[in-house]
């Protein structure tokens, strides 16, 4: 505990610096804030990250004075971190045992998308290893910026790549499914309780589990820790059945709205060209991922009691809320859907660092 007051000492100083540049911040964070408001008018994916991202990564391309020090990204992701753990319920458990075919259809669904996409990435686009490596993996956009950047990769290339990913899966998936089906989809939903409407034990509980888990991420020297750390702790007690809680929809957009213009502040100085050279390439990774996908669906389909449609929204490396409500329009089970999402998710922070231990050492030889 001595450590962690340390740390929070340590971290409450750093606003007093005269390093922190509070104006250049607060014009980030409104230009962040307007552009997750027009995302959420237009019923994008994730609109407070994406939202703030991009509104700050034109503002950085623009010149714009805006500036997001690096100490404001630490208590955002244990936030998210928390978030993350929170989806791994006693239900989840429960349904293991009639999901064992398809979890091993998604195990090898992100090995060979990621290997694909890895391996484009340093072919065509010519990413260095560990910005490649980051880029190519179905992971969530916080996760792979947080494991890519602490292992040197470009953590702005890393984020355009997930983030171009998320929005083309998200906004082209639906509208196929609902082509094959002939479901109309309704809009977008809003997962989570407003801060109105939870108890003070459940910021009581996102504290403790966020503090605790970055303390343990750190003992343990997780990859990723402040992130890692949080999911797996909050992942516990949820499990356990200690616990219910989910962080407020206030506090997690709070969190994505920092980290969105946070990241898009790092485009400052940034060539437009190698912007769009970025992007065009995400599009190439995105039609191979989505092609991968279909695959897998198909293919595990074969075996498995789910059909095609409901394995390939629940393979699909879009957006949880996103593909959890396109289910639930078409009557497939929904929690199946968000299981298999949150299970990818965690068998990518598990195993992405190691694997890429791995394939460093082979890459030096």
């Amino acid at each position: 505990m001595t450590e962690v007051r340390g740390i929070l000492q340590r971290w409450l100083r750093a606003f007093t610096s005269s390093f922190f540049l509070y104006g250049r911040f607060v014009i980030a964070l409104l230009i962040g804030a307007f552009g997750g408001w027009v995302f959420v008018q237009a019923q994008l994916p994730l609109p407070w990250m994406l939202g703030s991202m991009t509104a700050c990564t034109l503002a950085s391309l623009a010149r714009l004075p805006i500036k997001a020090p690096e100490m404001i990204r630490p208590p955002m992701t244990m936030i998210i971190g928390v978030m993350l753990g929170a989806g791994f319920t006693p239900q989840i458990l429960e349904g293991l045992g009639g999901w064992i075919l398809t979890i091993l259809g998604l195990a090898g669904f992100v090995l060979v998308s990621g290997a694909a996409c890895v391996a484009y990435f340093r072919r065509i686009g010519g990413f260095d290893l560990a910005t490649a490596y980051f880029s190519g993996m179905p992971g969530g956009i916080v996760e792979m910026v947080a494991a890519g950047d602490e292992e040197g990769g470009d953590a702005r290339t890393i984020a355009l790549v997930h983030s171009a990913r998320i929005l083309l899966v998200v906004l082209t998936l639906p509208f196929l499914v609902q082509a094959i089906s002939g479901t109309a989809i309704g809009a977008r939903p809003q997962l989570g309780l407003s801060i109105l409407e939870t108890s003070w034990r459940d910021e009581v509980w996102l504290l403790v589990t966020a503090l605790s888990g970055a303390w343990i991420g750190r003992a343990l020297r997780l990859p990723a820790h402040v992130l890692l750390g949080p999911m797996l702790v909050s992942a516990g007690v949820h499990i356990f059945g200690w616990t219910q809680f989910k962080p407020a929809i206030e506090i997690v957009n709070a969190a994505q709205l920092v980290l969105g213009t946070a990241i898009g502040c790092r485009f400052a100085g940034t060539a437009t060209r190698e912007v769009v050279r970025i992007l065009v390439l995400s599009l190439g990774s995105t039609i191979l991922l989505l092609a991968i996908t279909a695959i897998f669906a198909v293919g595990v389909s074969r075996v498995s009691a789910y059909g095609e449609i409901p394995l390939l929204l629940a393979y699909s490396p879009g957006g949880l809320a996103e593909m959890s409500l396109v289910a639930l329009a078409l009557g497939i089970e929904g929690a199946f859907v968000a299981a298999h999402h949150i299970i990818r998710v965690f068998l990518v922070m598990l195993g992405a660092a190691p694997a890429f231990a791995i394939v460093s050492k082979r890459n030096k030889r």
